[in-house]
């Protein structure tokens, strides 16, 4: 007990060592509250990185924003984006910004000659998706789509222990993230259309990459698939899908945004889990905890955000990261959005207007 206290403790309050004299130096564009805990924490403990800057639209929020997390660059107004990209002193961009953001501003960052952490999903399509990576190829600059959960230790275990075969043929895959509903109100972005909202491209593309990556396959199509609408019909306020994978492999998954209380007055816990179905061939179960990789840099109270920035910072410098999303994984991920929506006949989310 005292170990997980001490983690748990140690996740909110990491040492900080001294800063090398050439940090990767961050911007990040709009004071979003997933930057905190995503980024500006886990920078701390790395003595490769520093967040420089930020950027919002409303000047107060931003000068908040960076008074609060001990940022001494400010950016703000109509030009404020920009002027942050624009930056000499900047070599990255951390992009958490909505959906539908997220091509026009990684676009202008990678043109800007930055490095690029972009939030997921990568954008609004595959083909938006393509793009960006191919222009960050041909600049020589580092694109990564922010799936962080596959940087920790524990599910790269588990993916040795799947793709080994040790547990015998996977049968099926499924996963869930789920959240009761009023966490996320009726009038957040993420109910967007515009925006890029719904809940396949906020919380189902946690499920959808998973199944993908423990199934070591694309899928070939989409069997069934079901949602529950928001009140704007274009959006699916949750949706569930089942995929075919080869090999007879199949895969479902579930998301939702505002999963109803029971009787109405009794909240539901979030769901949030992976499944695998295997073959097993002694049918023992035990069970294991990775905290730290075998080899290499890490620490048990490390985040899977802060395992993300280590495999960030390492690509950047010209080292091995431990993991790494490749361009083909975040377009495969797009495509299978697409998929779902295709199968559950609900437009695709508008294309940006900007032309990279």
């Amino acid at each position: 007990m005292y170990r997980l206290l001490k983690r748990i403790y140690t996740v909110s309050h990491p040492p900080k060592p001294e800063k090398e004299s050439d940090p990767l130096r961050f911007g990040v564009l709009g004071a979003a509250n997933i930057a905190p805990t995503a980024l500006i924490l886990a920078v701390r403990s790395h003595p490769g990185a520093d967040v420089v800057a930020v950027a919002a639209r409303n000047e107060q929020k931003a000068r908040t924003f960076a008074q609060k997390h001990d940022i001494k660059g400010v950016y703000y107004g109509p030009t404020g984006y920009q002027e942050l990209i624009s930056d000499p002193n900047i070599d990255a961009i951390y992009n958490p910004l909505p959906n539908g953001l997220h091509f026009e501003w990684t676009a202008k960052a990678l043109a800007a000659g930055k490095h690029v952490l972009l939030e997921k999903p990568s954008t609004d399509s595959s083909e938006e998706t393509r793009i960006l990576f191919q222009l960050a190829a041909s600049k020589g600059l580092i694109l990564l789509e922010a799936f962080h959960y596959r940087f920790h230790p524990a599910f790269r275990r588990l993916a040795e222990i799947v793709k080994g075969g040790e547990l015998g043929k996977v049968k099926a895959v499924k996963s869930a993230l789920a959240i009761p509903r009023g966490l996320i109100g009726d009038d957040d972005i993420r109910f967007d259309f515009d925006l890029g909202g719904g809940s396949l491209m906020d919380m189902g593309v946690y499920p959808i990459s998973a199944v993908r990556f423990l199934a070591s396959a694309e899928p070939t199509s989409v069997l069934t698939a079901t949602h529950t609408p928001h009140r704007d019909r274009r959006i699916d306020r949750g949706a569930q899908a089942t995929f075919a994978f080869p090999n007879d492999v199949t895969a479902e998954i579930e998301c939702d945004m505002q999963v109803p209380w029971r009787l109405g007055i009794i909240p539901r816990w979030p769901n949030i889990h992976t499944t695998r179905y295997c073959n097993p061939k002694d049918g023992k179960k035990r069970v294991e905890k990775a905290y730290k990789p075998k080899e290499g840099a890490g620490e048990d109270w490390w985040t899977t955000y802060r395992y993300q920035l280590e495999a960030f910072v390492d690509k950047v410098r010209g080292r091995t990261p431990h993991e790494w999303i490749s361009a083909e994984d975040s377009i495969n991920q797009m495509k299978a959005v697409e998929l779902v929506y295709e199968k559950l006949g609900l437009p695709l989310r508008p294309k940006s207007n900007h032309l990279a």
